[in-house]
């Protein structure tokens, strides 16, 4: 197939195809597939051929920031939402360095309140993995060394109830649209791999530059692997009853304007709830339910934050409509007799997403990079 030059192509991703194709490769295609843009091409109603320019353009242009298949990474390392007290004239050099030196720190962002709360002086946010045999802790505490923070939260998710994208979706949600149920709780449980396996998926997971978006695009990482395509195949789709492998996803470039100056987003809320104790479950259900929400969790934050133990996250380009979302989430848990003793919104700032390498090799030469001990 030739691919048209990217100049000749619509990348933003409000044109109506390509926000058709959006609709689905952004969180649509669960687990692994063996034809991933065929399927997406499939559910969107669209040629594959059409499908793959489209892709390729809006990667080029930086629209999509990337492509790849996602991993369920909290049962492949030990990860957990870490709130930073930075003193105001580190905290620049601080989201520098975890944003662009620290490989295991993946989404960086600065956090603000709308007024002073509990919390509200933990203003540096990330997420943060270690490979299994390796200390989050630890982490922390080098990591406080090297930024000059003054304390650290550490908040492992203990279930998630939502995990997704979707941002183009999601961009037409009404306040209170919900699923007809309840959002089943996925565990986070620790998951152990062959080093066969580990090879397959350090294969599966990088992502695709521009020229490896085809049909059948799995034939050159089996090679890389060096297995068959038939055992990459058996490992990966094992690997999905595992519940080790995320979806199959296109990344918006959300947080940063377009080349063209196109804002996918402009506001990233962090919703928190304190619920009973022994109610975490039932709480997260109703929650995680609404479909504004890129992600829900089970995490506990401790008295630092009034003992918030219920977290999600919406985006929009309003924030008077994310507030009103928030409105109608909060309606729904008194509706159902949930006791809230406290929440709160968090608003994104400045902000830095990459992917949290896993990789326990790669860590032991940060280890020694760095000079610190495990």
């Amino acid at each position: 197939m030739t691919i048209p030059p990217t100049e000749t192509l619509p990348t933003e991703h409000n044109d109506p195809i390509n926000a058709r194709i959006l609709a689905i490769s952004e969180d649509k295609i669960a687990g692994f597939v063996r034809e991933p843009f065929a399927e997406i091409a499939e559910q969107c109603g669209l040629p594959i051929e059409t499908v793959l320019e489209r892709i390729i353009g809006m990667l080029r242009a930086g629209t999509v920031r990337r492509v790849r298949q996602t991993l369920l990474a909290t049962n492949l390392a030990d990860g957990a939402l870490v709130a930073w007290k930075v003193p105001p004239e580190k905290i620049d050099a601080a989201f520098d360095y975890m944003s662009q030196q620290d490989p295991f720190s993946g989404h960086v962002v600065l956090r603000s309140t709308d007024a002073v709360t509990p919390g509200s002086e933990y203003k540096l946010w990330t997420t943060l993995k270690v490979p299994h045999g390796f200390s989050l802790p630890r982490h922390g505490e080098i990591l406080t060394g090297i930024v000059g923070a003054e304390d650290f939260r550490l908040m492992p998710a203990k279930g998630i109830f939502t995990l997704g994208v979707g941002h183009v979706r999601r961009k037409h949600v009404e306040p209170g649209a919900k699923a007809e149920k309840p959002a089943t709780m996925i565990m986070v449980r620790p998951a152990t791999l062959t080093e066969k396996e580990w090879t397959v998926l350090t294969a599966l997971k990088r992502e695709f530059a521009p020229e490896e978006i085809r049909k059948a695009p799995w034939v050159e990482r089996a090679t890389e692997a060096g297995v068959s395509l038939g055992d990459f195949f058996a490992i990966a789709e094992d690997l999905t009853r595992r519940k080790i492998i995320g979806r199959f996803s296109t990344f918006l470039e959300h947080v940063k304007p377009s080349a063209g100056g196109v804002r996918v987003t402009r506001f990233n809320a962090l919703f928190h709830w304190a619920v009973p104790k022994g109610r975490e479950l039932e709480a997260g259900g109703e929650v995680g339910r609404h479909e504004i929400l890129t992600h829900c969790y089970w995490r506990e934050a401790g008295p630092e934050f009034r003992d918030v133990n219920i977290m999600a996250v919406a985006h929009g380009t309003d924030k008077a409509r994310l507030l009103e979302h928030k409105a109608a989430i909060d309606q729904d848990l008194a509706e159902c007799g949930m006791p809230v003793s406290y929440t709160n919104v968090f608003w994104g700032g400045r902000s830095e997403i990459k992917p949290s390498e896993i990789s326990p090799q790669i860590y032991r030469r940060w280890l020694a990079e760095v000079g610190a001990a495990a």
